[in-house]
């Protein structure tokens, strides 16, 4: 397959054309193109990520993964999962596109194989000592099922606000869990205690050999299941690195011609911080929608492997992974977590930045522990054919009429409207553009907004507009005529028992008694909590709201200067 080139501002890194794996690793070339967005970075020394979870871990060379991948222990407890071909998606690509299904494993994800290969290799004074781990999401599932098969004693320790859903499937495993501190940190810092003091062996989400190698018998099995045919690339999320790093030290081996691409949430890519920074380095902080991938800190064993093997990082945001879910379901009837889809919304970044065609590409769906209360968000964030505009029209009989017009005979799939000016309204729209592939979606889209320019409208695309999306649709009616004039605020903050009463509560440390004249909060059954605030300021007193809201320490996006909140709210 040549070699794509990556264009200015795509959101991926790109090998050198000339190097090969196996060899040292080469220079990583401009950094241009990675998405990270501005996410904050600190290196990490050598043997800090390690020594953390009390792990003596020694890198492994090439030759001897190779070893461990053939010898792993997975198949007692895990399957071989089937390559299923990906109808739609590859006829909306131009390319063959096939679904690794790692979602069928019997916790749901690929998380098992790691997790079984490294307990079966520990001595028998070893599991008579038990084991520990950390971990609020499938690593946890994984390690206690594992344990249980065994007949090994294993505390999971998750923070105390996880969700019941997810303490509920580790005790179903068997798992004992232990429910300490309030974040993940915390959580971890009980599990080193478990080490230190009970002797027990922490069992690494990631980085560690065997579970390196265990997660490494997913590439084995693609290359079994497509050997005599052709493969171009596979594509594999990455969230601590370890079946990224898995996969390309047996792919690199075995094939490696076929190009190994790892894709990350672009508010979580740690990895790709790294590659690019040419060490280990640590994220400042994290988004947590794909939150079994979501790391601060990547493996130094999987890093070593990854900045040698693994050809190009691909950046994704959570709108483009809740496309690549409801593509996933839409070839497979099948909802994928959001981690679990990150290799989906890889596929179709990579096309859409190389304008590849009639390749063959494999995406690992690795994992299916979606929890139910973010489909709601999900299915509003992903469909790629929902056109949200913001119209003004004039204030007459017939206008309305005339505006859905133009829309016609595409779906409106959302119409708000409230009388502010007299002369002129001001219309929150939103309708399902026709056509197959997202390119043709995207001219019947521009179409229609052509035609209502041409008759006079003042159209505004909103589909990029992140106030509009997450909250414009849940609230509207008008800009408050108050004195002292309203500032619109968008704050998110971390999601977890408690938090929104916590918020209000820092609400109530505002300056000198500003008022709250709008306050909108919905829970998405994501780890974020989204709310819109309207404060009463005076103009002479906004240094001392940008004081506070330094303080405050929440993200924080000031609106009052979007076309949103100046028409609607």
């Amino acid at each position: 397959m040549p070699r794509p080139t990556a264009r200015r501002g795509a959101s991926l890194l790109s090998r050198s054309l000339v190097q090969r794996p196996l060899l040292p690793a080469a220079a990583w070339a401009s950094s241009a193109g990675c998405s990270c967005r501005g996410v904050s970075t600190k290196a990490v020394p050598l043997d800090e990520s390690s020594a953390s979870w009390g792990n003596n871990l020694r890198g492994l060379g090439h030759n001897n993964y190779l070893g461990k991948i053939l010898n792993a222990r997975v198949y007692e407890v895990a399957k071989e999962t089937p390559l299923q071909y990906a109808p739609s998606l590859s006829t909306e690509l131009g390319n063959a596109v096939y679904l690794k299904r790692e979602d069928l494993q019997p916790i749901f994800s690929f998380k098992i194989r790691g997790a079984y290969n490294k307990i079966a290799q520990l001595s028998r004074e070893q599991l008579k000592a038990g084991i520990v781990a950390c971990s609020a999401g499938n690593h946890a599932q994984g390690v206690a099922l594992s344990a249980s098969i065994i007949g090994v004693d294993a505390v999971i320790v998750m923070p105390t606000g996880t969700p019941s859903i997810k303490v509920d499937a580790v005790r179903k495993l068997k798992g004992n869990v232990r429910l300490h501190g309030a974040t993940y940190d915390e959580a971890a810092a009980e599990a080193h205690r478990l080490v230190q003091q009970e002797g027990r062996t922490l069992i690494h989400p990631f980085d560690d050999p065997y579970v390196i190698a265990g997660q490494g018998t997913i590439g084995m099995e693609v290359l079994k299941q497509m050997t005599g045919k052709k493969l171009d690339a596979i594509f594999v999320c990455c969230g601590g690195g370890g079946m990224l790093a898995g996969i390309a030290a047996y792919v690199k081996r075995v094939r490696p011609g076929v190009m190994v691409i790892g894709v990350e949430a672009e508010d979580a890519a740690g990895m790709t911080a790294s590659i690019r920074a040419g060490r280990l380095t640590s994220l400042e902080s994290v988004g947590m929608f794909a939150d079994g991938a979501a790391v601060k800190t990547v493996g130094q064993e999987t890093f070593r492997i990854c900045n040698e093997l693994v050809d190009d990082m691909v950046t994704v945001s959570t709108d483009e992974i809740c496309a690549a879910i409801k593509d996933g379901f839409m070839d497979t009837r099948c909802v994928l977590e959001p981690a679990g889809a990150l290799a989906i919304a890889g596929v179709k970044k990579w096309v859409g930045l190389t304008n590849l065609r009639d390749q063959t590409f494999v995406a690992i769906a690795s994992g299916a522990n979606m929890d139910f209360d973010r489909l709601r968000f999900v299915s509003e964030r992903a469909d790629a054919s929902e056109t949200m505009l913001s119209v003004r029209i004039p204030e007459r009989p017939g206008a309305f009429r005339a505006l859905i017009g133009h829309v016609f005979p595409r779906n409106v799939t959302e119409f708000s409207y409230r009388l502010g000016d007299p002369q002129n309204a001001s219309v929150y729209l939103s309708f399902q553009a026709r056509g197959a592939t997202s390119e043709e979606k995207r001219t019947d889209a521009e179409s229609a907004m052509a035609a209502m320019r041409a008759d006079g409208l003042l159209v505004t695309d909103l589909r990029d507009n992140e106030l509009a999306k997450s909250h414009l649709r849940h609230l509207g009616g008008g800009r408050a005529n108050v004195d002292p004039p309203e500032r619109l605020i968008r704050f998110e903050f971390p999601e977890r028992p408690g938090a929104l009463s916590h918020f209000l509560a820092s609400l109530d440390t505002a300056g000198a008694g500003w008022n709250v004249s709008l306050f909108q909060y919905r829970n998405h059954g994501a780890d974020i909590g989204r709310v819109l605030a309207g404060l009463q300021v005076p103009l002479e007193q906004l240094p001392e709201l940008q004081t506070w809201l330094a303080r405050l320490g929440y993200e924080h996006h000031l609106e009052d200067g979007n076309e949103v909140a100046r028409h609607f709210l």
